[in-house]
Formats: C-alpha cells, structure tokens, sequence
C-alpha cells in the first residue's frame, strides 16, 4: 500500500525526507541497526538499576544519608574516570572497551542478585558494587558515544544521535515502571537477574559489528594518560566552537536540567498531585524527548545541528520558567514537554555538532567532558537548588536559576556567527 504525503499535513517534505534517512540506517546500515534494539533492553534495565539501588538503600538503612551515599557512589566514579575513559577511547579500541565494560556490568548484576537471594547483602557492599558501577560507566560512556560516528558516515550521524536519543529517553521512562512491576510481583533479586540477562542481548549485538581501523580510536605516539586528558582539555578550551558550546551545556546541566531531579517535590509540594501527578510530569517529558528526538532525525541540513544546540536552551529555560512560575497543574504539565523536547534538541544537536566537527583521534575525550556534564551538571544543580529551597521553597530557586541560564545564554549567542562557524568550517 503506498501513502501519500498529503495525508500527513504535520510533517514538511523535508521531515518526511528525514524519516526516510532513519529507515535507511536501520535496513542499510546494519552495523548501526544491530546495537538499536538491543540497546534498549540495557537501557532499560539500566533505568531498574538507577530504580531499585535507591531503594534497596532504603529498605537496607531507612537512612536518607546511606540513600545520598549510594547516589554518589554511581556518580562521583564516572565524573573522575570520564577523562580516563576518554583517553583510552582515543588511544585503543572503542568497541573493545564497550564490550568489556557491558561485561562487567553484566558480572556486578548477577552478583548483586545472588547477594540479595543468599542475605548475604549489606549497605557497605551495596555502596562498593555501587562504585564498581560507576567506574564502568566512566569507562564506557566516552566509547559509546564515540563510536556513533564510527557506525554511520557523517550525513546520517545527526539521525544516528536522534534514535540513539529517542531509544535512552523511551527507555528512561519504561525501566522505572517495569521495575516496579518485577519487584513487586516477586523480589529485587530478579530486577538484577533481568539486568543482568538484558546486557547478554548487546553483548551479541556488539559482537556483529566490525568497525574499520581507521573508524575507531587511531594508535599515536606513546605517552602518559595525563598527557592525552591536558590534551583534551586543552583542543575543548581553544576551540572557538566547542569550549563555548560544553559551556552552554554546563550551564544549562547546572541551571535548569536539575527539574526532573526536582520533579517529586514539585509533584508533591508545588502541584499537590502526589505519585500519581509525578508519573505524569514524568511522562509527559519524556514524550516532549522523544519528539524532540524525531524532530532532529528529520533535519537534513549539516549546519542544523550547531544552530539547534545554540537555541534549545532558551526553549528549556522558557519551559522551566513556566513550570516554576505557577501552581496549575495542566500548565506545568504543557511546561515541562516543552523543556523536555528543548532538552533532548539541545543534547542532540550538541553530541551530532562534536561527531561532525572534531576529529576522530580527540573526540572521545571532548566526548568524555560531554558525558561528564551530561552526568554531573543535574546532579550538582539539583543539590545547590534543592539547598536553596529549604529557605525560599522549591519555585524561587528553580525560577531564578532558568533566568540566569538565560542571561548567560544571551551573551554567548551574542557569540553565534563565531561559533556556528568554527563547528561547521569543515562541513561541504
């Protein structure tokens, strides 16, 4: 059956066009298409991982501090490693360092849920796994990122990065709900064991793929580990293109993406809903993301990616305003989908603008600061913000830190001609 395209008034042609090019990564591309489906399943168990660890904590201590220890555990790790992680990306195989580190995660899952089956269980081995896992995760998110390019030539990463994006922020939201299924119908232990059994599927994905040398990580000179990070460094804070652009993302990782960490005590305090109004907050970002994620896999021009990771942070911080600046609960739920379709355009554009513009012997460690940010900026907003609203409630904090992320925002687009250019000076 053929469909014409004047039955979908909502899509341009060249959205149309760019649907097209998703459908011919996933057939054309089979290097690319073989990790997609199987991704999800990792992800998603990943999002029972992030689900039940808090909550083991909980069960373990019914302490709130033992709750931030093991919250830290998971990320202080993969903040210190991630420079790491990215010098090794671009110093040998980025595939290899994935499967290796799929594997470990794979060990630590079943560990974990026959420590649980044996009471055998503690918060200090809780705690440790918990930092075991964080370790990984720093070594493996720079490769993992990396590796997009390696799978894709450079006219489909932008599409590539989009279902990479739709996949994590569909599965963001199916992990905690399944999660809470499995652990009610039966106990933790089978959460780890579905974890566990979910890493076996990319494991195979990831051993049909073969990626050309010159694709991956380039061998080069010989030389300490900290020599190649300063070196990292030093490309990201030179590059009239990239240092600015990784500063917007700190800024708006610091500022105003801090909102899903909040969400509960807006649902709670703010909105007076409860659980069954942060399921819907929840959701409804993550269907403003997965939009957001369709949306870019739509756009076919080259320099679309640099203007979008410029712009998409007003729309997070337009949305987070509204969202901070009422008590209506129907308005704060259109006011977090629009921060959550500007979040996901924001972190697409940026990762497809480093993929197009970096070359590949550095980009897993710029890719690292990207993973650090995208990681640790929440994280360390949140705390600050959540600090802050013990004395001035929830809403004052939240608004005013969206508003100066857009002064900032305001004086680095004053930047943009500079910038787009830089990113995109080797685009035909």
């Amino acid at each position: 059956m053929q469909h014409n395209k004047g039955y979908r008034p909502w899509l341009s042609n060249a959205a149309i066009d760019g649907l097209h090019d998703t459908q011919r990564i996933s057939y054309a591309k089979p290097h690319y298409r073989n990790p997609e489906p199987a991704e999800l399943r990792p992800v998603c168990c990943w999002k029972f991982d992030f689900t039940h660890r808090p909550l083991d904590a909980s069960k373990l201590t019914e302490s709130g501090f033992w709750l931030g220890a093991v919250a830290f555990a998971d990320l202080a790790p993969s903040i210190v490693i991630g420079p790491i992680g990215g010098a090794l990306a671009d110093r040998i195989s980025r595939l290899l360092i994935v499967k290796v580190a799929q594997t470990i995660a794979m060990i630590q899952a079943v560990l974990l849920a026959v420590l649980f089956w044996t009471d055998a269980i503690n918060i200090w081995l809780l705690v440790g796994l918990t930092f075991v896992n964080g370790v990984v995760i720093g070594f493996n998110q720079p490769s993992r990122l990396a590796l997009v390019s390696s799978l894709v030539d450079k006219d489909h990463v932008s599409v590539a990065v989009a279902i990479n994006s739709t996949v994590f922020n569909t599965a963001r939201f199916i992990g905690p709900a399944a999660a809470g299924v499995v652990i009610v119908a039966s106990d933790v232990g089978w959460a780890f064991i579905i974890n566990a059994a979910s890493y076996l599927a990319m494991l195979a994905a990831l051993a049909s793929i073969h990626i050309l040398p010159e694709t991956d990580a380039k061998k080069r000179e010989k030389r300490g580990v900290l020599a190649d990070i300063a070196e990292g460094f030093g490309y990201v804070r030179r590059h009239p293109g990239v240092g600015p652009m990784l500063f917007l993302m700190l800024v708006t990782a610091v500022c105003v993406r801090p909102f899903v960490e909040l969400m509960p005590g807006f649902a709670a305090d703010v909105y007076q809903r409860g659980a069954e109004g942060l399921a819907t907050l929840s959701s409804t970002v993550g269907v403003g993301a997965v939009l957001a994620g369709v949306w870019m896999a739509s756009r076919r021009n080259k320099t679309d990616a640099a203007v979008i990771a410029l712009t998409s942070p007003v729309i997070i911080a337009i949305g987070i305003i509204i969202f901070a600046s009422t008590d209506i609960y129907p308005v704060g739920v259109v006011a977090v989908a629009i921060a959550g379709f500007g979040m996901v355009a924001s972190g697409v554009g940026m990762q497809t603008s480093i993929h197009m513009s970096v070359p590949s012997e550095i980009r897993g460690r710029v890719l690292s600061l990207f993973g650090i940010i995208f990681r640790g900026g929440p994280a360390f907003g949140a705390l600050v913000i959540g600090a802050f609203s013990e004395f001035f409630g929830l809403q004052a904090p939240t608004l005013g830190a969206a508003i100066l992320a857009l002064v900032i925002w305001f004086f680095i687009w004053l930047r943009r001609r500079r910038i787009i250019a830089a990113m995109t000076s080797d685009l035909s």
